[in-house]
Parts: C-alpha cells; structure tokens; sequence
C-alpha cells in the first residue's frame, strides 16, 4: 500500500509528526515496533517545561508550550493534563541569584516567572525542607501523561481519520521511496519521517545521537503532598553534562496522589537495568529538599534512554545526503514531551513550503556539518 508519508515511531514526538501532516490532509502510515507511546515517552515525566540552555531551546521549549496549553483543554482526563506549574528551588543566596537570572530570561520572551523569597516559597510547597533561600515558580509549565497523549494524538486529533497505525512493524531499512519491514514487506511512500528516539540512528547512521540512561522511582499514594513540579536550579548543569553520573532532585505530583522522582544521567551504557547506587544518589539528593521522602513506601523503580545530539537541541529537518524525500523528528533528549507539537510544526512547515513560526535552521541536522567546516 502506499502513503502520502511515513512515520517510523509512534512515540509522543511520531504521533505528533503523524497528527500535524494528517491535517495537511496527508494519508499517514505511523510504524512502531512495539506499542504506542513506548520507549523514552513511557519511560519519562511528562514534564511540559521552558528552558533556557540556548537561545534556540528556548525558542522552541516556548513555541511548544504555548501549543500544549491551547491543546489542553480538549484531552481527556486519562491524559492526565495538568497546569501544575514548575518550581525552581534555590538552596542559597547563589541560587536565588540564579533565579533572578532565569526570571530575566525569561521575561525578555514574555514568559510569566514569579520571584519567591524564603516565606514564599514555605507557602507555595510546605513540603520543601528549610530553610531554603526563595525560588521562581512559572505558574504555566504543565504536565502530562505522554503516552495516552500520543494515542489522543493518533485517535482523536483533527485529521485522525487520515492515519494507520501499524504496531509490531520493525523497519528494517530505508529505500528510495519506501521503508522494508523485517518481515520483508516494503511500505510505499515518497515522504519518510524517521521519529523513533536512538533507533533513528540505526536507520540513519550519519545521526549523531548517543543515548543518556535516566532513572525514575514513583511512591505510593500521598494526596496533596506535593502541588508543583519541583526541581533544583542546579538541574540545568546537571541535565547538560557530557561524560560520568550526575543527579538532581525533580518531583513532580502525580494526578493520582503519587509522587514521580527524578533525575539521573548517565552515559555509555545501554543497560536497562534499575542501578541501586544511581537510585541512592538520586533519593539521597531528593531528600534534601523534601525531608519527609524516606518514610515513603516507594512502589517502582525504571529506566529509559534519552536520545541526545552534542549540541542539546533535536534535529527537526530533512536527513540530507543520499536520502532525498527522509525527514529527521528526533534527537529531543529530555524535552521530548515538551517540544514534540513544535515539532511537527516546524517539520510540517519545511515539508510543505510554509513559513514557520520559528526558526528552523537551530535545529537542522545540516548544522552539525556546518559546524565541522568551521572547526577544520
């Protein structure tokens, strides 16, 4: 049979790759080898989140969110959508510094981010430990959960009716014009998104993505705990380190009255296995900021791979080289969630020859050869 388009992965960024060309009025092939929102959609947080480690990541982080937030009302509540907001914690007065700095950042790109001091921040989150030295809460940062939102992306969105999700399809190869299953059947298309996270490398080996593993643990039922997504400021440096193991405390209230633990990183290594140390480290630093943690009945612990470029940004664009009509949604790391409907919009626009609301060059897997002319 043969598509309009192609997307390989069914992930939350695939399913919104899918959604946005089936608006374009595009018949839409969306192949996964395993499930709907597997892989690092189901193993993440959620967490639908602004952040300024670039110019371009803000860009993007911001367009995004401002999409989730005028999607949000038509979810369901098995979506789990949530304007819970994000707190950044400041442990001293460098911190508080720090928050001030964001809080710039941010208003300069018309981004609401209020300054609390020490009182503030006991009102806000009586959970935290103190004394803590204030922090910025940016009361539109949301959550969600991801995998159900890829299903609503694929079942439900506008132009839903022009997608076929086909599950248990491997793509084995990429051809001119089409992909090969592993069971050696060939889907037609002349237009082929490739949005399957780390595996897009195996189908395009130019990519440069390696993968981060990250741990998360999620408690027991604890109903109003927690109100606010809550990080550290010192998250930031944590989630952009290049080599070792690194954590920083995240927690993010659950709908359910749970509360979702992270963060770690870690590179070179593809083992899926939970690491007692890592998660030691992870809950050991969480519990500086919310004392009452240890006495928690935690319920399960996983992991999940981000997929990471050197730069920190995805590459959102057409693959280049010797694959005419193959398109790139992958490489988001950890704001996958967040940045997936920019994403596709961004795609959606280079595909059909529209202008984007951003730009798109940040992004574009041709940077990175750019960037190796420059240095030779």
């Amino acid at each position: 049979m043969t598509f309009d388009a192609v997307v390989i992965g069914a992930g939350i960024v695939g399913a919104a790759c899918a959604a946005e060309l089936a608006a374009h009025g595009m018949t839409v092939a969306v192949l996964d080898a395993s499930g709907i929102g597997g892989g690092a959609t189901a193993a993440g947080m959620g967490h639908i989140v602004v952040m300024n480690d670039s110019p371009a990541e803000l860009a993007l982080s911001r367009y995004s969110r401002e999409l989730w937030l005028t999607l949000g009302p038509s979810l369901r509540a098995a979506d789990a959508f949530s304007r819970c907001g994000t707190l950044w914690v400041a442990a001293d007065a460098e911190e508080s510094e720090a928050a001030r700095g964001l809080q710039r950042a941010f208003g300069s790109q018309g981004i609401h981010a209020e300054l609390l001091d020490s009182a503030a921040l006991r009102e806000c989150e009586p959970a935290l430990a103190v004394p803590m030295a204030g922090g910025l809460l940016v009361p539109d940062d949301s959550i969600v959960y991801a995998p159900r939102a890829a299903q609503w992306l694929l079942e439900h969105s506008s132009g839903c009716q022009n997608i076929t999700v086909r599950l248990g399809a491997e793509v084995r190869s990429l051809e001119r014009g089409a992909v090969r299953l592993s069971t050696g059947e060939v889907v037609k298309s002349g237009l082929i998104v490739v949005a399957n996270g780390l595996a897009a490398q195996r189908l395009v080996p130019s990519l440069p993505i390696a993968p981060k593993k990250g741990h998360l643990l999620i408690t027991d039922r604890y109903p109003g705990y927690l109100h606010h997504q809550v990080l550290e400021l010192g998250y930031i440096k944590s989630a952009h380190q290049t080599q070792g193991a690194s954590v920083a405390f995240n927690a993010q209230p659950r709908p359910t009255g749970q509360v979702l633990l992270g963060s770690s990183r870690q590179f070179d290594t593809l083992d899926p296995s939970a690491e007692w140390p890592v998660l030691a480290r992870m809950l050991a630093r969480a519990a500086r900021y919310l004392p009452a943690l240890p006495s928690m009945n935690a319920i399960r612990a996983w992991t999940g791979f981000r997929a990471a470029t050197p730069d920190g940004l995805p590459i959102i664009g057409p693959a280049g080289g010797t694959l005419p009509g193959v398109w790139i949604a992958a490489g988001h790391e950890g704001l996958g969630v967040t940045t997936s409907l920019a994403t596709a919009k961004l795609l959606a626009a280079q595909i059909v020859g529209t202008r984007a609301a951003i730009d798109t060059a940040p992004y574009r897997v041709d940077r990175f050869s750019v960037e190796a002319d420059h240095g030779a």
